[in-house]
C-alpha cells in the first residue's frame, strides 16, 4: 500500500510532463507553419521584385515623359527589397503596399501608350506579373491562416501557460493598411 502512495503522484507527474511536451511541440509546429507560409510570400515577392526591372526597362523607351512614375516604381521596389532582407514583416507590408500603388499608377499611365500596350515583352511581363500577384494573394491568405492557428494556440488554455514559459510570440497578420491599397490594381494593357 505504501508503494501506491508514491506511484500515483509519479504517474500524474509523468502525464503532466507528456502533456507539456505535446503542447510545446504543437506550438513549435504552428510557429514553423507560419514561418513556412511567410517564406511562400517571400518567394513570390522576390519573383515580383525580379520582374519589375524588366517591366521598367520595357516601359522606359515608350514613356520618356513619365520618368517620375518610373522612378517611383524603382524606389518603391528597392525599399521593399531592402525591408524584405531586413526581416521586419510590418514594415515590409507597408512597403509592399506602396509598391502595389506605384505599379498601379504605372499601369494607369501606360494605358495612354498604344504602342506599349501592343509590345510583346510588355504583354508577357503583364501576364507574369498578374500571375505573381495572384500567387502573392494566395500566399498571404495561407500565411494569415497559419498565423491565426498559431495565435489561437498561444491564447488557449493550457497552451498559453506553456507558451508563456518559453516566450512564444503571437504572429503578425499580413493586413492591408490603407484604403488605397484595398483598390484593385488594373494590370490590363
Amino acid at each position: 500500500m505504501e508503494h501506491l502512495v508514491w506511484i500515483i503522484p509519479l504517474v500524474l507527474i509523468v502525464i503532466l510532463v507528456f502533456a507539456i511536451i505535446r503542447i510545446y511541440n504543437g506550438l513549435v509546429s504552428r510557429r514553423n507553419e507560419a514561418k513556412n507560409s511567410w517564406s511562400q510570400i517571400d518567394v513570390q515577392l522576390k519573383r515580383r521584385y525580379d520582374l519589375i526591372p524588366n517591366l521598367v526597362e520595357t516601359v522606359k523607351g515608350y514613356m520618356k515623359h513619365e520618368s517620375e512614375t518610373l522612378e517611383n516604381v524603382i524606389k518603391a521596389r528597392q525599399q521593399a527589397v531592402d525591408l524584405r532582407n531586413a526581416g521586419n514583416i510590418g514594415e515590409l507590408m507597408k512597403a509592399d503596399g506602396a509598391l502595389t500603388q506605384s505599379l498601379g499608377r504605372l499601369f494607369a499611365v501606360a494605358e495612354g501608350y498604344p504602342d506599349l500596350k501592343a509590345n510583346q515583352n510588355m504583354m508577357q511581363l503583364q501576364e507574369e506579373l498578374t500571375s505573381t500577384e495572384n500567387r502573392i494573394g494566395f500566399s498571404r491568405q495561407a500565411y494569415n491562416d497559419a498565423v491565426m492557428k498559431m495565435n489561437n494556440g498561444l491564447e488557449q488554455f493550457p497552451a498559453n501557460m506553456v507558451a508563456g514559459m518559453w516566450n512564444f510570440k503571437a504572429g503578425e497578420f499580413f493586413e492591408v493598411e490603407s484604403e488605397e491599397e484595398r483598390k484593385v490594381v488594373n494590370v490590363s494593357f
